[in-house]
Formats: C-alpha cells, sequence, structure tokens
C-alpha cells in the first residue's frame, strides 16, 4: 500500500510543526520551501488539517501555522485513516466493472490488511515521530 501524495505532504507539514520554536510562525509559502512541495499542494494540506482541529493557522502580519495539542498527541493512524478515506483498494466498481466482483475475496482481505496497517501506526503519535534524530533535522530544514 501506497499512501497518496497528499496524506505524505500532510504528515510532513504536522512533522515539522512539531519541531517549531516557541512563537515560531511558519508560512504555508515557508513550510512548503522547507519541504520541497508545490504551495498549492501545501494550501490544501494545511486546509485539510485546520479542518480536522490539527492545526491552526492564523491570519494578518503576525500570522503562520501552529500545531495544535490535539495535532501533537493524534495518532499517526488516525491521520491517515482520515487523509486516506475508506475507498476500496481496487477497481471493483470501475468502468467496466471486474466481473469477479461478486464472488470475489479480494476486495474484503485488502480491506483487512488496510485496516491492520492502520491499526499498527494508531499507536504511534505526531510528537513521537519528531524525536531525535529526526527533531534536529526537521529543525535545520530551511525555506528555499
Amino acid at each position: 500500500m501506497r499512501l497518496t501524495a497528499f496524506t505524505d505532504v500532510s504528515l510532513r507539514l504536522v512533522m515539522r510543526l512539531a519541531v517549531a520554536e516557541e512563537g515560531e510562525l511558519l508560512t504555508t509559502r515557508a513550510v512548503a520551501g522547507m519541504l520541497s512541495v508545490p504551495y498549492t499542494h501545501m494550501a490544501k494540506a494545511v486546509a485539510r488539517l485546520s479542518d480536522m482541529g490539527l492545526v491552526e493557522a492564523r491570519r494578518g502580519r503576525n500570522g503562520g501555522l501552529l500545531l495544535t495539542e490535539k495535532g501533537r498527541w493524534a495518532s499517526v493512524g488516525s491521520i491517515v485513516r482520515e487523509l486516506e478515506g475508506g475507498g476500496d483498494l481496487v477497481g471493483c466498481e470501475d468502468d467496466p466493472p471486474c466481473p469477479l466482483r461478486e464472488a470475489c475475496r479480494l476486495r474484503g482481505a485488502l480491506r483487512e490488511a488496510r485496516e491492520a496497517f492502520y491499526t499498527s501506526l494508531d499507536g504511534v503519535t505526531v510528537e513521537s515521530l519528531v524525536a531525535p534524530p529526526t527533531r534536529d533535522t526537521l529543525t535545520l530544514l530551511r525555506a528555499h
């Protein structure tokens, strides 16, 4: 299973915000540069994570992005589950639909495997992801 680029960008964003110094407010543009992500992709991630209550986006002259307490202690499993959604991993209902879809057991097996993947990430928090040496690397990132 491979995460979508959107989920990848979102996880990188919360990790970078988790190591921000007290009072350090990073802009969406600055974080996009630091993480080598197009601004438009980062802006979408900020919007979604804000809707989820994980990131606070302050507007104005002294604005910037902050990781909320909920975001800091959120499980990676819950974040990925929410961002990836619950769609099928295979194209059973594509056009044309798979002729095996009525009797196939693959869809259920893949659904169980995906849930096992998410469950294995449920014990991992954003805060635990940024322990050293990752913290040091994230802190050194600068905008391009």
